[in-house]
């Protein structure tokens, strides 16, 4: 009998593999990135405190489709703003345990044109 492949635990299983190595700290804190299929979330972590320093999502977002490659960009712009306010230029990416690809690609570039360096 072919079982149906749950996607987000598979998902899940390789974003746990990927945790164990990626650790955000205060000096260098830890991007994350959420995809669901509406919006688009990031959020900068330190893990060793287990704050939350900054964060951006498509939720406010009105003039693109919040789902797009281009609302990726905009949210990476608008997490990369925040990180600067608050003083932090470096960080380690976390890309979920999605594909570096699409939406989670473009965050991360409109992240980096805008100042972070990973």
């Amino acid at each position: 009998m072919i079982t149906k492949l749950d996607k987000n635990k598979v998902r899940k299983k390789r974003h746990a593999r990927v945790r164990v190595k990626i650790q955000g700290t205060s000096e260098v804190p830890r991007l994350n990135v959420y995809r669901s299929n509406t919006n688009i979330y990031a959020q900068i972590i330190d893990d060793v405190a287990g704050v939350t320093l900054a964060q951006a999502s498509s939720l406010k977002l009105a003039e693109v489709s919040k789902s797009s490659v281009a609302a990726a960009t905009e949210v990476g712009k608008l997490v990369a703003e925040a990180a600067k306010a608050k003083g932090i230029t470096k960080v380690v990416f976390d890309r979920g345990g999605y594909l570096y690809h699409g939406r989670v690609k473009a965050l991360a570039e409109a992240a980096r044109e805008n100042g972070l360096v990973f």
